[in-house]
């Protein structure tokens, strides 16, 4: 006899739920405050994060790193293009 199938989305074992994306979603609010604020720093948690999520099976973690990554390039372009001279 077959185990039952729990009807849940997420819940076949296949990927995660989207609850359970929490480092790929903290991921991409690091890279959107990237472009604005502290480029470096917040690209850099926003790559990590993106790995991490990657590396625990989140669908999302591939694309939370090249947001982060993206996040910190153009937010380092915009503050060498804005700062007065």
């Amino acid at each position: 006899m077959a185990p039952a199938q729990d009807p849940r989305p997420g819940a076949g074992g296949d990927r995660p739920p989207v609850s359970d994306q929490v480092l790929s979603i903290i991921g991409f609010v690091c890279a959107a405050i990237a472009v604005l604020f502290l480029p470096v720093p917040f690209g850099l948690a926003g790559v990590v994060l993106g790995v991490a999520g990657h590396a625990r099976g989140e669908p999302l973690g591939r694309w939370a790193a090249t947001a982060g990554g993206a996040g910190m390039l153009a937010g380092t372009v915009l503050s060498i293009l804005l700062t007065p001279r």
